[in-house]
């Protein structure tokens, strides 16, 4: 199982602020998860179209597209932030 989160307008494209999922098979880095979330749901296809818009940490760590994920992870999906 990985625990999704999702933040700000991700989650509200998605429409659930987290899932808790079994990690497909196959699915080994960030940009594998990604590319499997994108075909849940319309909402996950919104959310994820423009990778560049996108971060993503895994347990806690930002992480890039070739960044392992394993079960147990807690991977969050958010825009970037911005200082002010």
């Amino acid at each position: 199982m990985i625990e999704l989160l999702y933040f700000a307008w991700v989650r509200e494209r998605i429409g659930v602020d987290g899932e808790v999922l079994p990690l497909p098979e196959g699915v080994a880095t960030v940009a594998a998860l990604l590319d499997w979330l994108a075909g849940r749901s319309e909402g996950h296809a919104t959310a994820l179209a423009d990778r560049g818009r996108v971060r993503v940490a895994v347990d806690q760590v930002f992480a890039q597209a070739d960044t392992p994920v394993t079960a147990g992870a807690e991977v969050a999906i958010f825009p970037p932030v911005t200082g002010g």
